[in-house]
């Protein structure tokens, strides 16, 4: 059964003149011309933000079109508004519908995708995104791992890379406690160091690296060791020690 969010954005779409039918979508007028959920998305996603509704139904409204469409574009949508004159949206809503679909038991590529490329790279609003979405739950996660809050902070750990160390440092030390979480972690601090905006401080992410409970043959483990050991902070500024390090431990 459809979400009450999906719902109300399938109806939506029907005002537009938009429904789904078998393979895709078609518009009113021309039934014959297939439209992907992609492009509904890039068709009709800001218009969600011009209906005379408040700003925390019309966000509830966009949120139930991602879940509708799963495109990415919809969340961009989302931030072009949040960003805009009539923004921020509020906050409470946002993140709320952020952890509730890092939460569900579903693909949640465009999600993730979108906290790591448009909040998480963003310096201005990394660190509010990255408490929103699990800094400041981290430890009720550790305390008491149910099977939703764990799908959360793996995703949001694995796609972390860009938050800047002394945003994320606290709650990967958290992590640690966990051990179901070590992998995720392991992820996150690979990430930090090959993203291009990705961030580390070498000497602590080697310190929680040797504390993470993995198997041993973990790929790219003793690379990620070698380098952070040599004090290179990202592969992108010396580009050639990732190399060194995979040919030293080969």
């Amino acid at each position: 059964m459809e979400s009450g969010e999906v719902a109300a954005a399938r109806v939506w779409l029907a005002e537009q003149g938009v429904r789904e039918v078998p393979g895709g979508w078609v518009r009113d007028g021309a039934p014959e011309e297939l439209l992907t959920a992609n492009q509904v998305a890039h068709s009709y996603a800001a218009d969600v933000f011009a209906e005379d509704l408040d700003a925390g139904e019309r966000l509830r409204l966009a949120f139930g079109l991602l879940d509708l469409l799963d495109e990415y574009w919809v969340t961009c949508e989302i931030r072009f508004e949040d960003d805009g004159p009539d923004g921020p949206l509020p906050a409470d809503v946002l993140w709320e519908g952020y952890r509730r679909r890092l939460e569900a038991d579903r693909d949640a590529e465009a999600v993730t995708y979108s906290l790591w490329v448009d909040w998480f790279e963003d310096r201005t609003t990394t660190a509010a995104a990255f408490t929103a979405v699990l800094g400041r739950d981290v430890d009720r996660i550790v305390a008491g791992p149910t099977p939703d809050l764990l799908r959360r902070a793996v995703r949001v750990l694995e796609c972390s890379g860009p938050v800047p160390w002394a945003v994320k440092e606290p709650a990967y030390r958290t992590a640690l406690r966990l051990p179901a979480l070590h992998p995720a972690l392991f992820k996150g601090l690979l990430s930090s160091y090959h993203d291009v905006y990705g961030n580390l401080v070498p000497a602590g992410a080697l310190e929680l690296l040797h504390r993470l409970e993995l198997p041993p043959d973990t790929r790219h483990f003793a690379a990620l060791r070698y380098v952070l050991g040599a004090g290179h902070a990202n592969h992108h500024r010396t580009p050639d020690a990732w190399d060194e390090a995979v040919h030293a431990c080969s």
